[in-house]
């Protein structure tokens, strides 16, 4: 079932400035964060410096850029969401999917390599490997999508024939084309699976219980007709 949502829904629904989970998401590990630490460091010395050497009269403006670069460290996380949703913003359709899982397997990626020396002094490799979920979800009209996020100890609870649903994008107004696709629900497990978390998942979920309860209905009022 593919579902258009209006321009107003499709924009509560990808929000524009970083959810929670978003900036969770790109504030990164603690060498991520020193990273981000060290490079306000620099930009404040770099900025007092230029003001002593240049000496510099303009106050105001030295005095905002001192505080965005003494801050890099808090606000960058919320800019690197923002652009990520606005990318998706930009696709000019969207709709909800809700489907079925029609397939899955784990599969091992290589996610980067790391040189070190053994105790013999000789160069070693080491390949940082991760297990993924790979997610094949489709409907009966044959549409279907494949899906790969890191796999979590709560994934084991998904199987074949399970009721799957998400915000697909696209730039052609009756979805013909899909571009682009968002995080995965599983309504019956309340279980999310995604590696960035696209949607604000109040307004998701609210979305797919209303589609859910119109399905529910439609059967009924036919019932009650043929009575």
């Amino acid at each position: 079932m593919l579902v258009p949502l209006t321009r107003q829904k499709f924009e509560q629904v990808v929000p524009l400035i970083a959810t929670g989970l978003q900036y969770k998401y790109y504030w990164g590990k603690f060498s991520n964060f020193l990273q981000r630490l060290l490079i306000s460091v620099v930009a404040v010395v770099v900025i007092l410096l230029v003001t002593v050497i240049f000496k510099l009269e303009f106050a105001s403006i030295v005095f905002v850029f001192g505080v965005i670069g003494a801050f890099f460290w808090l606000w960058y996380p919320v800019f690197q969401a923002s652009m990520r949703n606005i990318q998706c913003r930009r696709y000019k359709y969207g709709g909800f999917f809700r489907g079925r899982v029609l397939d899955w397997w784990i599969t091992d990626e290589l996610i980067g390599k790391t040189e070190t020396v053994n105790n013999k002094g000789e160069l070693v490799i080491v390949e940082n490997r991760e297990k993924q979920i790979n997610l094949e979800i489709g409907d009966d009209t044959g549409f279907s999508i494949e899906f790969v996020a890191p796999l979590r100890p709560a994934h084991k609870v998904i199987t074949r024939g399970q009721v799957a649903e998400m915000v697909v994008m696209s730039n052609r107004s009756d979805l013909s084309s899909i571009e682009e696709f968002s995080d995965i629900y599983f309504p019956n497990r309340d279980l999310w699976v995604s590696d960035y978390p696209y949607l604000r998942r109040d307004f998701f979920n609210e979305v797919g219980r209303r589609l859910r309860e119109d399905q529910q209905q439609k059967p009924r009022r036919r019932r009650r007709v043929e009575d």
